[in-house]
């Protein structure tokens, strides 16, 4: 069987009919991050950070990286305030560390595997927290500005 896709029986993703703003976004977010997980599921470090197509820095380890940034961006820093910390993956003189520091190391996957899962535990813990009546409510991003009138939207 071909690596490329899964068997609808084997899929652990849902396709189920949410109910609410809540149930939806968790059922997006869940699936979203089992796609990445089974696209990276068996392999190693030199697959996961091999370049898409050099010389772009796009890889999946590169991804990894990313969507732990974003995780952590998004719920921590904007959704709860918590700017304190410094942002993950990013240095001064390179704007795309998050991919160009993706290089395939053992330990720099299992850190970046690693930050993702903890971040995603935090934003996890922080969303089943959140009542239904949140969603709507106004969030500011960086410099004040709104990011939009309704988070739901």
């Amino acid at each position: 069987m071909s690596k490329l896709w899964t068997a609808p029986e084997d899929d652990p993703r849902t396709f189920g009919q949410p109910v609410g703003e809540k149930a939806t976004y968790r059922e997006y977010l869940d699936n979203y991050r089992l796609t990445i997980e089974m696209k990276c599921d068996g392999l190693d470090a030199e697959q996961l950070g091999r370049r898409s197509v050099p010389p772009s820095t796009l890889s999946l380890l590169g991804l990894i990286r990313h969507l732990a940034q974003m995780e952590n961006h998004w719920f921590q820093r904007v959704l709860q305030g918590r700017t304190a910390a410094p942002r993950l993956y990013q240095h001064e003189d390179d704007p795309d560390w998050d991919f160009g520091g993706a290089v395939a190391e053992p330990a720099v996957v299992e850190d970046a595997f690693a930050t993702w899962k903890a971040e995603t535990a935090k934003a996890d813990e922080w969303l089943d927290a959140l009542e239904e009546a949140d969603l709507g409510r106004e969030v500011l991003v960086d410099g004040g500005s709104h990011a939009t009138r309704d988070v739901s939207t």
